[in-house]
């Protein structure tokens, strides 16, 4: 019976090496969701979203380019953007949940659709299709929802134009969702949906 429990428990090890080293050689892609740990500090620890130019943010780390580069490579750049704030280089520790491309999985989809990226304290962060025509509201309502350490009075709606130029637009969430605010804005695709940490007393 010993035997058995030891054969389990070596399987169970070699099958979470097999995973960690294919995650090791992963490139990371605009899209994926990032499952980002600091040992020495857990409040630090969220999922964050990979922007369609390959950057992340995050913080007291800023605005870090993930795309294309692998979680080890990824984890000393945490490491050493956060350095600074820690007595000793912090332990850093990043997941990762690939972007399904469900057209590339053979799976077909309800009509045309347009990408949005929701960054920050929202409850699903990361990239949600919906139908050309969705409003801001909708859009939340399809993501999941704010989190409860949302700062839903200064959303950042981040659209980049023609010219290439990302122009930020500040929306009062709660204004719109009670009706205070009746107009409420069309996304666009690749538009980028940032939701701020809400301040002390806000």
């Amino acid at each position: 019976m010993k035997f058995v429990h030891l054969f389990s428990f070596l399987m169970v090890l070699l099958v979470s090496a097999g995973a960690a080293h294919a995650q090791s050689d992963y490139r990371i892609r605009p899209g994926d969701v990032l499952q980002i740990e600091v040992l020495e500090d857990p409040s630090l620890n969220r999922a964050v979203s990979v922007l369609p130019n390959g950057q992340i943010s995050f913080p007291f780390a800023g605005t870090l380019l993930a795309g294309g580069r692998t979680i080890g490579q990824l984890q000393a750049s945490l490491r050493n953007a956060l350095s600074s704030n820690f007595a000793a280089p912090p332990t850093i520790f990043v997941g990762v949940q690939p972007f399904q491309d469900l057209t590339a999985l053979g799976q077909p989809q309800l009509g045309p659709t347009i990408d949005v990226y929701f960054v920050g304290e929202v409850n699903s962060p990361g990239l949600v299709q919906v139908s050309p025509g969705t409003t801001l509201l909708q859009a939340v309502a399809v993501g999941g929802g704010v989190s409860r350490f949302a700062a839903i009075k200064r959303i950042q709606l981040r659209r980049t134009g023609a010219d290439g130029v990302q122009r930020v637009t500040f929306l009062n969430y709660k204004a719109l969702a009670n009706g205070a605010v009746t107009t409420d804005i069309e996304l666009k695709d690749g538009d980028v949906i940032l939701v701020p940490t809400r301040r002390l007393f806000e």
